[in-house]
């Protein structure tokens, strides 16, 4: 049986970012991907935001991360001359209670660190927007946008400039924990058996089935899995708007948003959809519950402007209907088992953390 020092289990912006963060370190790492090339699966299909860390409980690894993440990942992008734009989000009210609710947003966001939103009346949003229908907003000038596949390129370059091996088409079928480490079956064309001081579970939507198929692993910590499907429309023509355009958050979710490439072109999304199976196809006649959610802020949208465009899938870990889920990532001082780190449940704003969860995870991973 081969031996090596690191592997990590999933080849997608977390995973690389983790992957990373351990060969710059000094450890062999051995990157393992069941698909034909990174980052193809959540990485892949997402709005491409750089988040500034505004919603998220405080004190939650999400806050935590993202804040930490959206930093790091700035100094990044711009040290690297990587394509993204700190093009700022406005957070719109639509109504006398939506903009009570801004007060309370300002506030959790401080909480979390993020000390740069600025209180905007109507006309002072509508001066930056003139598209733009509120009764108030914030300014967020943190958020951005990035191009997610650049930025996952680079991850992967440094790692193979630190000694990393990306293996494609190569999915962890299963495994055991062994007094000599963790024992892992590696399937596709040229199955192997692989045997590592050190193994990391960052499958994303496959996580929690992984860890089920690593003999060993105390099951009670090991959550259940739920698909919560986004779908994503774009405009067709020229997006009105130069900044991200977020209504006040609605239960269940962060409403209908639009959100800007690097070509400004616009789109919309992502809705919730649970999904038994995984599934990128996008309905079209979705769009009419975007376009009524989309004129509340924009009254002027075309009729038929709206084109479906792609989906993701989040990697829930609570059932719909749960209180929101925070990032879990269990190493042996959780689950007790020396040697294994999983990561479960890093959806959004697991992008914008990916350097901040990398470096945590190399420190656990010790």
């Amino acid at each position: 049986m081969e031996e090596v020092d690191c592997i990590v289990a999933g080849a997608g912006v977390v995973g690389l970012a983790v992957a990373r963060a351990l060969a710059l370190a000094g450890r062999e790492v051995l990157i393992l991907e069941k698909a034909a090339s990174f980052g193809t699966e959540t990485s892949a299909r997402n709005s491409e935001v750089i988040h500034a860390g505004i919603y998220y409980p405080q004190g939650s690894l999400m806050a935590r991360f993202c804040v930490a993440g959206r930093r790091a990942l700035y100094a990044y992008l711009t040290e690297r001359g990587l394509p993204h734009k700190r093009c700022g989000k406005l957070i719109v009210a639509t109504n006398a209670a939506e903009l009570d609710q801004l007060g309370g947003i300002r506030a959790r966001a401080a909480a979390n660190g993020v000390d740069d939103l600025e209180p905007l009346t109507a006309a002072q949003a509508q001066a930056l927007e003139p598209a733009l229908a509120c009764t108030g907003a914030l300014l967020s000038p943190s958020t951005g946008i990035i191009d997610s596949h650049a930025y996952m390129l680079s991850l992967l370059g440094e790692a193979e400039a630190h000694g990393a091996t990306l293996v494609c088409n190569t999915p962890v079928v299963g495994g055991r924990v062994s007094g000599q480490g963790i024992e892992i079956e590696a399937g596709g064309a040229e199955p192997m058996a692989l045997r590592a001081r050190l193994f990391i579970n960052a499958a994303g939507l496959g996580a929690p089935a992984l860890a089920r198929r690593i003999e060993g692993l105390p099951l009670e910590r090991i959550p259940g899995t739920w698909w919560a499907k986004g779908n994503y429309f774009t405009l067709a023509g020229r997006s009105p708007f130069s900044r991200l355009i977020y209504p006040v958050p609605v239960p269940g979710g962060l409403g209908t948003h639009l959100t800007l490439d690097l070509a400004r072109q616009a789109r919309f999304g992502p809705d919730v959809e649970w999904v038994e199976e995984i599934d990128y196809q996008v309905d079209p006649r979705r769009g009419e519950s975007f376009t009524a959610a989309i004129r509340r802020y924009w009254p002027d949208l075309p009729s038929g402007a709206l084109q479906p465009a792609y989906s993701g899938v989040r990697p829930k870990i609570v059932p719909p209907g749960a209180p929101g889920q925070d990032f879990v990532i269990e190493g042996p001082s959780q689950h007790g088992v020396a040697g294994v780190v999983n990561l479960f449940g890093i959806e959004s704003p697991g992008l914008t953390s990916s350097l901040a969860i990398g470096g945590y995870v190399a420190g656990v991973a010790g």
